[in-house]
Protein backbone atom coordinates (compact mmCIF):
# COMPACT_ATOMS: atom_id res chain seq x y z
CA UNK A 1 0.00 0.00 0.00
CA UNK A 2 0.88 3.16 -0.98
CA UNK A 3 2.17 5.59 1.95
CA UNK A 4 -0.38 8.36 1.68
CA UNK A 5 1.05 10.36 4.97
CA UNK A 6 2.08 13.81 4.65
CA UNK A 7 5.84 15.53 5.64
CA UNK A 8 5.39 18.65 7.50
CA UNK A 9 8.86 20.24 7.11
CA UNK A 10 9.82 21.94 10.39
CA UNK A 11 9.05 25.73 10.28
CA UNK A 12 11.17 28.53 10.30
CA UNK A 13 10.89 29.90 13.88
CA UNK A 14 10.85 26.51 14.85
CA UNK A 15 14.22 25.80 13.14
CA UNK A 16 15.43 28.97 14.40
CA UNK A 17 14.68 28.26 17.98
CA UNK A 18 16.23 25.08 17.55
CA UNK A 19 20.05 25.64 16.76
CA UNK A 20 19.53 29.07 18.46
CA UNK A 21 21.99 27.70 21.39
CA UNK A 22 24.52 26.72 18.41
CA UNK A 23 24.50 30.17 17.22
CA UNK A 24 27.36 33.35 17.74
CA UNK A 25 26.49 35.99 19.35
CA UNK A 26 25.77 38.12 16.52
CA UNK A 27 23.69 35.43 14.89
CA UNK A 28 21.72 35.14 18.12
CA UNK A 29 20.58 39.03 17.66
CA UNK A 30 19.21 38.56 14.46
CA UNK A 31 17.66 35.26 15.65
CA UNK A 32 15.81 37.08 18.39
CA UNK A 33 14.48 39.81 16.35
CA UNK A 34 13.17 37.66 13.73
CA UNK A 35 11.77 35.72 16.81
CA UNK A 36 9.70 38.78 18.31
CA UNK A 37 8.90 40.81 14.82
CA UNK A 38 8.69 37.88 12.36
CA UNK A 39 5.48 39.59 10.96
CA UNK A 40 7.51 42.63 9.80
CA UNK A 41 10.39 40.43 9.31
CA UNK A 42 9.08 39.49 5.37
CA UNK A 43 8.67 42.75 4.39
CA UNK A 44 12.60 43.77 5.53
CA UNK A 45 15.61 43.41 2.56
CA UNK A 46 18.70 42.19 4.05
CA UNK A 47 19.82 45.82 5.12
CA UNK A 48 17.26 46.58 6.52
CA UNK A 49 17.02 43.18 9.00
CA UNK A 50 21.02 43.82 9.46
CA UNK A 51 20.48 47.36 10.32
CA UNK A 52 17.46 46.48 13.14
CA UNK A 53 19.40 43.59 14.76
CA UNK A 54 22.46 46.03 14.56
CA UNK A 55 24.38 43.00 12.34
CA UNK A 56 26.39 42.70 8.77
CA UNK A 57 24.58 41.78 6.14
CA UNK A 58 26.87 38.82 5.65
CA UNK A 59 26.12 37.62 9.23
CA UNK A 60 22.04 37.60 8.06
CA UNK A 61 22.92 35.79 4.26
CA UNK A 62 25.31 33.63 6.75
CA UNK A 63 22.00 32.54 9.35
CA UNK A 64 19.76 32.09 6.11
CA UNK A 65 22.40 29.64 5.27
CA UNK A 66 22.75 27.57 8.43
CA UNK A 67 18.78 27.51 8.29
CA UNK A 68 19.09 25.44 5.25
CA UNK A 69 18.34 28.75 2.68
CA UNK A 70 20.43 29.28 -0.39
CA UNK A 71 19.89 32.79 0.72
CA UNK A 72 17.68 35.57 2.20
CA UNK A 73 14.94 35.79 -0.43
CA UNK A 74 14.30 32.22 0.19
CA UNK A 75 14.48 32.54 3.79
CA UNK A 76 11.59 35.46 3.48
CA UNK A 77 9.67 33.51 1.07
CA UNK A 78 9.27 30.57 3.91
CA UNK A 79 8.65 32.85 6.85
CA UNK A 80 6.05 34.60 4.84
CA UNK A 81 4.21 31.59 4.39
CA UNK A 82 4.33 30.53 8.04
CA UNK A 83 3.56 34.00 9.32
CA UNK A 84 0.53 34.09 7.18
CA UNK A 85 -0.51 30.74 7.10
CA UNK A 86 -3.97 30.01 7.91
CA UNK A 87 -3.16 27.46 10.70
CA UNK A 88 -1.84 31.09 12.60
CA UNK A 89 -5.49 31.95 13.63
CA UNK A 90 -5.65 28.48 15.91
CA UNK A 91 -3.35 29.97 18.36
CA UNK A 92 -5.18 33.38 18.89
CA UNK A 93 -6.42 33.79 22.37
CA UNK A 94 -9.60 31.61 23.29
CA UNK A 95 -12.69 34.34 23.38
CA UNK A 96 -14.96 33.60 25.87
CA UNK A 97 -17.48 35.43 24.40
CA UNK A 98 -17.04 34.26 20.30
CA UNK A 99 -15.70 30.62 21.20
CA UNK A 100 -18.31 27.86 21.88
CA UNK A 101 -17.04 24.57 23.13
CA UNK A 102 -16.39 22.81 19.90
CA UNK A 103 -14.10 25.60 18.87
CA UNK A 104 -11.74 25.65 21.98
CA UNK A 105 -11.24 22.08 21.52
CA UNK A 106 -10.39 22.85 17.67
CA UNK A 107 -7.57 25.09 19.42
CA UNK A 108 -6.51 23.25 22.19
CA UNK A 109 -6.10 19.68 19.79
CA UNK A 110 -4.64 21.55 17.17
CA UNK A 111 -2.54 23.34 18.88
CA UNK A 112 -1.20 20.11 21.28
CA UNK A 113 -0.77 18.37 17.76
CA UNK A 114 1.55 21.30 16.51
CA UNK A 115 3.30 21.08 19.55
CA UNK A 116 4.12 17.45 19.52
CA UNK A 117 4.76 17.88 16.13
CA UNK A 118 7.26 21.01 16.22
CA UNK A 119 9.05 19.12 19.08
CA UNK A 120 9.48 15.97 16.75
CA UNK A 121 11.08 17.58 14.21
CA UNK A 122 13.65 19.58 16.49
CA UNK A 123 15.13 16.27 17.68
CA UNK A 124 18.79 16.49 17.44
CA UNK A 125 19.47 12.71 16.46
CA UNK A 126 22.56 12.47 17.55
CA UNK A 127 22.18 13.76 20.99
CA UNK A 128 19.47 11.34 21.54
CA UNK A 129 21.52 8.17 20.57
CA UNK A 130 23.90 9.84 22.99
CA UNK A 131 21.43 10.21 25.63
CA UNK A 132 20.05 6.38 24.90
CA UNK A 133 23.02 4.84 25.76
CA UNK A 134 24.03 6.51 28.89
CA UNK A 135 20.69 5.70 30.07
CA UNK A 136 20.96 1.85 28.80
CA UNK A 137 24.34 1.38 30.66
CA UNK A 138 23.73 3.43 33.62
CA UNK A 139 23.93 2.17 36.67
CA UNK A 140 21.10 4.05 38.61
CA UNK A 141 18.82 6.99 37.17
CA UNK A 142 17.65 9.93 38.97
CA UNK A 143 14.63 12.17 37.51
CA UNK A 144 14.63 15.53 38.67
CA UNK A 145 11.35 18.05 38.01
CA UNK A 146 9.31 20.40 40.48
CA UNK A 147 6.12 22.27 39.48
CA UNK A 148 4.32 21.11 36.57
CA UNK A 149 7.85 19.11 35.69
CA UNK A 150 7.48 17.31 38.98
CA UNK A 151 4.71 15.10 36.85
CA UNK A 152 6.78 14.07 33.99
CA UNK A 153 9.94 13.30 36.59
CA UNK A 154 6.99 11.04 38.40
CA UNK A 155 6.07 9.29 34.91
CA UNK A 156 9.68 9.01 33.61
CA UNK A 157 10.43 6.92 37.05
CA UNK A 158 7.09 4.61 36.29
CA UNK A 159 8.09 3.99 32.97
CA UNK A 160 12.13 3.32 33.49
CA UNK A 161 11.49 0.87 36.63
CA UNK A 162 10.09 -1.46 33.94
CA UNK A 163 13.85 -1.38 32.17
CA UNK A 164 15.47 -3.00 35.50
CA UNK A 165 17.72 -0.02 35.76
CA UNK A 166 17.89 1.33 39.87
CA UNK A 167 15.94 4.67 38.89
CA UNK A 168 13.71 6.88 41.38
CA UNK A 169 12.41 10.96 41.07
CA UNK A 170 12.21 13.47 43.17
CA UNK A 171 10.54 16.44 43.56
CA UNK A 172 11.26 17.80 46.98
CA UNK A 173 14.33 20.51 46.66
CA UNK A 174 16.04 18.49 49.35
CA UNK A 175 16.08 15.17 48.60
CA UNK A 176 17.03 16.31 44.81
CA UNK A 177 20.36 17.24 46.25
CA UNK A 178 20.88 14.54 48.94
CA UNK A 179 20.63 11.80 46.37
CA UNK A 180 22.60 13.62 43.60
CA UNK A 181 25.32 13.97 46.31
CA UNK A 182 25.63 10.12 46.56
CA UNK A 183 25.82 9.67 42.33
CA UNK A 184 29.11 8.79 41.27
CA UNK A 185 30.65 7.77 37.51
CA UNK A 186 28.01 5.57 35.69
CA UNK A 187 25.18 6.84 36.92
CA UNK A 188 22.82 9.50 35.25
CA UNK A 189 20.27 12.43 36.63
CA UNK A 190 17.86 13.62 34.39
CA UNK A 191 16.79 17.32 34.71
CA UNK A 192 13.05 18.55 33.88
CA UNK A 193 12.52 22.35 33.46
CA UNK A 194 10.33 23.91 31.18
CA UNK A 195 12.32 26.78 31.01
CA UNK A 196 15.34 25.83 32.03
CA UNK A 197 16.28 28.03 35.24
CA UNK A 198 15.07 26.23 37.59
CA UNK A 199 17.21 26.57 40.64
CA UNK A 200 16.45 23.31 42.49
CA UNK A 201 16.79 21.44 39.13
CA UNK A 202 19.86 23.47 38.60
CA UNK A 203 21.03 22.80 42.01
CA UNK A 204 20.55 19.28 41.73
CA UNK A 205 22.39 18.72 38.24
CA UNK A 206 25.06 20.59 39.66
CA UNK A 207 25.70 18.46 42.69
CA UNK A 208 24.91 15.50 40.77
CA UNK A 209 27.57 16.28 37.84
CA UNK A 210 30.43 16.93 40.67
CA UNK A 211 29.79 13.67 41.68
CA UNK A 212 30.96 12.25 38.63
CA UNK A 213 27.15 11.37 37.13
CA UNK A 214 26.24 12.24 33.54
CA UNK A 215 23.76 14.95 33.12
CA UNK A 216 20.88 15.40 30.84
CA UNK A 217 18.29 18.63 30.41
CA UNK A 218 15.17 18.19 29.22
CA UNK A 219 13.96 22.12 28.41
CA UNK A 220 12.32 24.23 26.02
CA UNK A 221 14.26 26.68 26.26
CA UNK A 222 18.06 26.28 24.16
CA UNK A 223 19.56 29.53 25.93
CA UNK A 224 19.05 28.75 29.20
CA UNK A 225 21.49 28.13 32.20
CA UNK A 226 20.25 24.21 31.78
CA UNK A 227 21.90 24.16 28.61
CA UNK A 228 24.90 24.86 29.81
CA UNK A 229 25.20 23.05 32.32
CA UNK A 230 23.83 19.57 31.51
CA UNK A 231 25.75 17.41 29.32
CA UNK A 232 23.46 16.47 26.73
CA UNK A 233 19.96 17.80 26.35
CA UNK A 234 17.05 17.02 24.37
CA UNK A 235 14.19 20.18 23.46
CA UNK A 236 10.41 20.67 23.44
CA UNK A 237 8.50 23.78 21.71
CA UNK A 238 5.39 25.26 22.20
CA UNK A 239 3.51 27.96 21.32
CA UNK A 240 2.02 30.11 24.12
CA UNK A 241 -1.81 31.93 24.61
CA UNK A 242 -3.04 33.35 28.14
CA UNK A 243 -5.33 30.28 28.59
CA UNK A 244 -2.31 28.17 27.49
CA UNK A 245 1.20 28.60 28.58
CA UNK A 246 3.97 27.32 27.06
CA UNK A 247 4.64 25.48 30.06
CA UNK A 248 1.73 23.53 29.92
CA UNK A 249 1.86 22.96 26.32
CA UNK A 250 4.96 21.62 27.05
CA UNK A 251 3.96 18.86 29.18
CA UNK A 252 2.77 16.86 26.13
CA UNK A 253 5.82 17.17 24.22
CA UNK A 254 7.82 16.46 27.39
CA UNK A 255 6.22 13.28 28.32
CA UNK A 256 6.21 12.08 24.40
CA UNK A 257 10.04 12.54 24.81
CA UNK A 258 10.23 10.39 28.13
CA UNK A 259 8.34 7.78 25.96
CA UNK A 260 10.30 8.02 23.28
CA UNK A 261 13.51 7.54 25.94
CA UNK A 262 11.69 4.73 27.93
CA UNK A 263 11.39 2.99 24.22
CA UNK A 264 14.51 3.20 23.19
CA UNK A 265 16.36 1.59 26.28
CA UNK A 266 13.89 -0.97 26.51
CA UNK A 267 14.28 -2.34 22.71
CA UNK A 268 18.06 -2.45 23.61
CA UNK A 269 17.06 -4.12 26.93
CA UNK A 270 14.19 -6.39 25.27
CA UNK A 271 14.74 -9.54 27.36
CA UNK A 272 14.52 -7.67 30.86
CA UNK A 273 12.04 -5.13 30.24
CA UNK A 274 9.84 -7.68 28.73
CA UNK A 275 10.02 -10.15 31.81
CA UNK A 276 9.70 -7.13 34.38
CA UNK A 277 6.57 -6.05 32.36
CA UNK A 278 5.16 -9.29 33.18
CA UNK A 279 5.96 -9.33 36.68
CA UNK A 280 4.44 -5.61 37.18
CA UNK A 281 1.00 -6.78 35.49
CA UNK A 282 0.66 -10.38 37.73
CA UNK A 283 1.35 -7.87 41.12
CA UNK A 284 -0.85 -5.11 39.68
CA UNK A 285 -3.65 -7.73 38.78
CA UNK A 286 -3.70 -8.45 42.74
CA UNK A 287 -5.46 -4.78 43.18
CA UNK A 288 -7.89 -5.48 40.82
CA UNK A 289 -11.43 -7.18 41.73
Amino acid sequence: MADTSTHHPPSVLTQLRAIYSQLSGKEQQIADYILEHASDVVHLSITELADQSQCADATVFRLCRRLGFRGYQAFKIALASEVTNPKQSIYQEINLDDDDLGSIAEKIFTANIETLRDTQQIIDKEALMKIVSCLENARRIEFYGSGGSAAIAQDAYHKFMRTGIPCIHHSDAHYQVMSASLLSEGDVAVGISHSGSNEDILEALRVAKEAGATTIGITSYGKSPLVRLADICLYTTSRETVFRTEALSSRLAQLSLIDLLYVAVSLRRQEETIQNIQHIREAISLKRL
